[in-house]
């Protein structure tokens, strides 16, 4: 492809990747929890689904997907029902402490990526976001793989570049959410959004 193009894509995933949603959440929760360094082992979860969802996108099932309503229902209830669970299991975090490392109950790292892959494969319109958007920068006349790989590896950079601002900013605002019963409100703020972009996932159509 053209630098021109590759150009095009990158900015445009820029925006995307910076608009907050369930990864970004996600990244932002965690990193107010278990600090910016804490929150690597989460963001290599979300980025490994990426990868899964847009190489399953580029491999051909997004297309069966549009096919398949069925299929689609499938995916797509899963995944609004496993982030209305994260949302009530963040809603009913009463804990105040920021910092979450000692406790015998907090999830290793190992659990942080498993919640990260989940959260990134829970999300069917990330597969249609690739059919739909991805080809649009492939040129045909040109070997494929090496361009998908390009346009891949470039959402996955901007991706990260995104989940360490959200994870780091999450890591500098639990100061602030030390006081008082902050860490109480938050942690309902974000099991309410989780819980929202589950019910939205539920309700969208394709």
């Amino acid at each position: 492809m053209s630098i021109e193009i590759w150009l095009a894509f990158a900015v445009a995933v820029f925006v995307i990747s910076g608009t907050p949603g369930p990864n970004m959440l996600l990244s932002m929760t965690h990193g107010i929890h278990h600090g910016l360094a804490g929150t690597v082992s989460t963001m290599v979860g979300l980025l490994s689904g990426i990868a899964v969802v847009f190489s399953i996108s580029l491999g051909g099932l997004g297309t069966l997907l549009l096919a398949s309503a069925h299929a689609f229902d499938v995916i797509k209830y899963v995944g609004a029902v496993y982030l209305i669970y994260l949302g009530i299991k963040t809603w009913r975090a009463a804990d105040t402490r920021i910092s979450t490392a000692n406790r015998p109950d907090a999830p290793g790292a190992w659990a942080r990526f498993r919640i990260g892959v989940f959260v990134s494969l829970s999300n069917p319109k990330a597969i249609l976001f690739g059919v739909a958007f991805f080809p649009q920068f492939l040129d045909r006349s040109q070997p494929l793989l090496f361009q998908a790989t390009v346009l891949l590896a470039t959402f996955v950079v901007s991706e990260t570049l995104w989940m360490t601002v959200y994870a780091g900013g999450g890591a500098r605002l639990a100061h602030w959410l030390r006081q008082g019963g902050r860490m109480r409100w938050f942690n309902r703020a974000a099991g309410t959004a989780f819980v929202g972009a589950g019910v939205m996932l539920g309700a969208f159509r394709r």
